[in-house]
């Protein structure tokens, strides 16, 4: 289908951008939420529905299988808020890798393309990606096919009985329902729009997380400290997911055991705090846990290297906590109600040796794998700001209930995540180094040519918001931009223009220098849907979406620019 609109690209291209968006979706705005937020524009074709939306404020994926299709769309909406993917129905696999969820989802002119049997996984889909109070709007072709392309019958009943199952609303406005002409003027073809709506989360996974961290029974802060793990990966680390099916994302088991070890190691070799109940010792806290106390807990990050004899402590008491959350938490946290459980931890056997350490993607995944359930995962993901909190305070709550006689502030301080120092030395160096150089580095932001005097280093996604001192997410910027900026995300459109300045600047001083690897690790770990570090183009599709991924989940304010 999709070499269809590949081959056939130009002259289609001249017929769709050729019609109106509020002609040919007359029925759909009366449906559209009031205030614009993201959307996902599915078969974005040319691009008008996504530019008309763009245009009206919305920030816009557009989803366009068709490769010479997408491209001449891309070329149409540059300069707009829209960001373009190869990705199709049923699976729209990319899409969902994302976690991000949508405010606005338009299928027009693509439903009749989805055969009968894959729509009940579309809908599926469909709903699991649109945000609570957001609309599904499909448009419906009714009439015979041109003999060139797979048309499939559609109906406003099927789609009722899909939207029911998904618990999906039909809000169409009584005036708008029953086919309508055709804006290219063929009389046999005649177009529906069904407009449904999420009414609430829709998953069901916040229960879940509510019921494992509230209600559940604990012997021990274990459920806790895997549950608080995840919800740390989700939020930071979306990078390093090895697998996401219909069911399950999978990541390294060995990243799941660097977490448990992060999070306990300050509660246990800090402050001798009691995690279980009764006068027990630990599982993983063997002699690898306690050879770890010259270690910090940022020490103990993705990415980092260590020499032989620390690499091998460090892989050792990994291997250890992996034991643990296998043979605990991940077993005894199960459904509400059952007794299946939530997680599943698949190890691996693992030979120790005395050499180079460097825990990345690679090194952690020789720990077998960890599988999350997707709506968890995405849950997790999407309200990471929110389930932190709630985790910690029962986790000091439980904890006051094992042992009475410590004090609050020492516990609460024991268990604060514990982030990075914002760090911004090595690039103001490297920037410094560089301002002899003809031409200067410019300002991300502005593009002026920077000056000894009047330079910052700028976190692209704002460290208040979110602590990465990763290479990609320092920028040279004037001081005037920077300061103006402060904790505010780049709008989409500002980000978009600043793309060549920061894709060179990316290229020129890390991907080409004695920092490529270290760039290339904290971009693939840190950013959704990098597959090639090592191309800045791919790092940057990353940024767009983790720049998107904080405005949705944490509803931070956006910089337009200087004023």
């Amino acid at each position: 289908m999709a070499d269809y609109y590949s081959d056939n690209a130009n002259a289609l291209f001249k017929r769709y951008t050729a019609l109106d968006f509020e002609a040919v979706h007359a029925n759909l705005l009366p449906c559209m939420p009031d205030t614009p937020g993201a959307a996902l524009d599915i078969g974005a074709g040319a691009g008008r529905d996504a530019l008309a939306l763009a245009k009206r404020g919305w920030e816009v994926v557009a989803v366009e299988p068709a490769q010479r299709l997408r491209q001449l769309g891309a070329s149409y909406t540059e300069g707009q808020a829209v960001q373009w993917m190869d990705d199709r129905l049923p699976a729209l696999e990319k899409v969902r890798a994302l976690s991000e969820r949508f405010d606005l989802i338009l299928v027009s002119a693509v439903w009749m393309h989805v055969p009968g049997t894959q729509r009940e996984r579309a809908m599926r889909v469909l709903g699991d990606l649109l945000a609570p109070g957001g609309r599904i709007c499909i448009t419906l072709r009714y009439g015979p096919g041109d003999g060139e392309r797979d048309f499939h019958p559609v109906s406003r009943g099927e789609i009722e009985h899909l939207a029911r199952q998904r618990a999906l609303v039909d809000i169409t406005p009584t005036k708008a329902r029953g086919a309508r002409a055709d804006c290219q003027g063929r009389s046999d073809v005649a177009w529906e729009t069904v407009c449904l709506r999420l009414p609430d989360d829709g998953t069901g996974a916040l229960p879940v997380l509510r019921h494992i961290i509230v209600n559940d029974q604990k012997s021990s802060t274990y459920k806790l400290g895997l549950l608080r793990a995840i919800t740390r990966i989700t939020d930071g680390l979306p990078g390093m997911v090895l697998k996401r099916t219909e069911d399950y994302v999978t990541v390294p088991f060995g990243l799941v055991g660097l977490y448990w070890i992060r999070l306990y190691k300050p509660l246990i070799q800090g402050k001798k705090l009691p995690q279980i109940q009764g006068n027990v010792g630990y599982g993983f806290a063997k002699a690898a846990f306690w050879g770890l106390h010259s270690l910090s807990a940022l020490d103990l990050r993705v990415g980092q290297a260590f020499d032989g004899a620390t690499g091998r402590t460090v892989l050792e008491a990994i291997r250890d906590a992996c034991h643990t959350v296998r043979k605990m938490p991940a077993n005894y946290t199960t459904w509400p109600g059952s007794i299946e459980p939530i997680f599943i931890a698949e190890p691996s056997s693992l030979r120790l040796r005395q050499q180079p350490v460097r825990l990345d993607l690679e090194t952690l995944s020789r720990f077998g794998v960890f599988h999350i359930p997707r709506p968890i995962w995405d849950c997790a993901s999407r309200y990471a700001c929110w389930l932190e909190p709630a985790i910690v305070n029962e986790w000091f709550d439980l904890m006051g209930r094992y042992e009475m006689r410590y004090r609050s502030e020492p516990t609460r301080e024991a268990l604060r995540w514990r982030e990075p120092i914002r760090q911004t030395d090595a690039v103001r160096a490297l920037i410094e180094s560089r301002l002899a150089e003809r031409p200067r580095p410019q300002c991300a932001w502005t593009a002026t040519p920077l000056q000894s005097d009047r330079y910052e280093v700028d976190h692209c996604l704002p460290w208040t918001h979110w602590s990465n001192n990763d290479l990609w997410n320092l920028l040279p910027a004037t001081r005037r931009a920077n300061r103006e900026k402060r904790d505010r995300l780049p709008a989409a459109r500002l980000l978009d223009d600043a793309r060549d300045r920061i894709l060179e600047w990316w290229e020129t001083s890390y991907l080409q220098t004695g920092r490529r690897a270290q760039f290339m690790i904290e971009a693939d770990a840190a950013l959704p849907m990098v597959e090639d570090a090592s191309r800045p183009e791919a790092v940057f599709e990353g940024l767009q979406h983790q720049r998107r991924r904080l405005k949705q989940n944490q509803q931070i304010a956006e910089w337009m620019g200087l004023s």
